[in-house]
């Protein structure tokens, strides 16, 4: 008798702990099924790639009704991180204008390369980079133009970075020789300090924004930075990478030899493959939109795209206008009437 009223006392317990599942899944149906997943694939986690991606979460996530994880997955750099997408690794993929020239003209880092998947597209362009070089305080007297550095050993940004490549084809519109050496970022200072490297590419956001190793270095070590010569500029203005002016005293902390440095700008983005769904992207596109003016609040590298969120978008296909568009950013730009019938809508006939 007893052990039927525990056997009985055993099954009340388990149907009413099944009742409470079913009541909470019907209360709660993004519990019910398993949610899918977004992998942002990103340069490695000091990059200024990464700390954009680890802030847009949370508004994707909101954007999409809670029916998908998000998650960042740094790699070593863009290249790396836009093959990763490419070859089935990540659902959005780190990138910039220079990257996606060669991803469809299959040079540099691309060259030969195949896709497993297939190639990105036209997604989000989220912000301009701007790339200068800078030497250590000590040696500033020796470097007077970018040619000072031709040939000589220079940290020109984790290799496969787009300011790698950004400064790639700046040494060759210019004629010189482009000498890379790799280091670690974190090692970056104490290799300038020593000479190892005799100089280092540096980039700002948006004119503002310095990626988080590269504060790391400027507080560490007294650099200067080298601008362009006059004759640099012309040339650099005749293969269409115009440099643009940045205030050298809000970018960095401390003095850093002129008040205003010139850098190469490129634009950088979050691009996906044409498989990922319209209303996703749509959605995505549209919250970012909507978050904009907060976006510039927690960083001044949101400025320009808060400033013209739209035009950015535009500026970014048009700089490679061959590549598809993905059909969620096509809508989005459409809606507001920002589409160019000349454009391609990925996946279209």
């Amino acid at each position: 008798m007893v052990k039927t009223r525990a056997g009985f006392i055993f099954f009340t317990v388990c149907v009413a702990a099944l009742a409470a599942v079913f009541a909470f899944s019907a209360l709660h149906p993004a519990y019910a099924a398993e949610r899918k997943s977004i992998r942002w694939a990103t340069s490695s986690t000091g990059s200024y790639g990464y700390k954009v991606a680890a802030q847009m979460i949370k508004v994707l996530e909101d954007a999409l009704g809670g029916e998908y994880t998000v998650t960042v997955n740094p790699y070593p750099s863009t290249t790396a991180a836009m093959k990763a997408t490419m070859d089935g690794g990540a659902e959005i993929g780190y990138t910039a204008d220079v990257g996606m020239t060669q991803v469809y003209d299959g040079t540099g880092g691309f060259n030969n390369y195949n896709p497993t998947k297939s190639k990105m597209v036209h997604t989000w362009y989220a912000y301009p980079m701007e790339s200068f070089m800078a030497v250590h305080a000590s040696k500033a007297d020796q470097f007077k133009s970018w040619g000072d550095l031709s040939g000589k050993p220079v940290f020109f940004t984790p290799a496969g970075y787009m300011n790698w490549l950004n400064f790639q084809r700046i040494f060759k519109a210019l004629g010189y020789e482009f000498k890379h050496v790799q280091i670690g970022t974190e090692a970056q200072g104490d290799a300038l300090q020593a000479g190892t490297i005799v100089g280092a590419v540096a980039y700002t956001t948006a004119g503002a924004s310095l990626a988080s190793y590269w504060r790391e270095t400027e507080l560490r070590v007294d650099i200067k930075l080298v601008n362009p010569s006059p004759d640099e500029v012309k040339k650099l203005i005749a293969a269409d990478l115009a440099p643009v002016e940045v205030d050298a005293t809000k970018a960095f902390s401390k003095d850093v030899g002129v008040k205003t440095v010139l850098g190469v700008p490129i634009l950088f983005g979050y691009n996906v493959l044409a498989d990922m769904p319209e209303e996703v992207i749509y959605k995505m596109l549209s919250a970012f939109y909507k978050e904009r003016d907060n976006l510039v609040k927690t960083d001044p590298g949101f400025g320009p795209m808060a400033r013209d969120f739209v035009g950015m978008q535009v500026n970014g296909i048009k700089a490679n206008p061959t590549v598809p568009v993905h059909a969620g950013l096509a809508k989005f730009l459409k809606e507001h009437k920002a589409w160019n019938d000349k454009w391609i809508i990925a996946g279209s006939k």
